[in-house]
């Protein structure tokens, strides 16, 4: 199974999952106040997934 978004609603709102194949989280989304805010959060995560490694670890 490829990766996939999960959507769930929470007490404080709605967040999701970003979830690789093998049904691990591989990331968990700030908490939206609204569904719809939660699905233009994935969108974003879409367009901005392509982005460069900033390690700020001093190793």
């Amino acid at each position: 199974m490829a990766a996939r978004y999960v959507v769930k609603k929470t007490s404080a709102g709605f967040r999701f999952n970003l979830v690789a194949g093998n049904g691990e989280i591989i990331a968990t989304s700030e908490s939206y106040t609204t569904k719809a805010g939660a699905l233009k959060g994935i969108e974003a995560v879409r367009t901005n997934a392509d982005a460069p490694v900033d390690d700020r670890t001093g190793s």
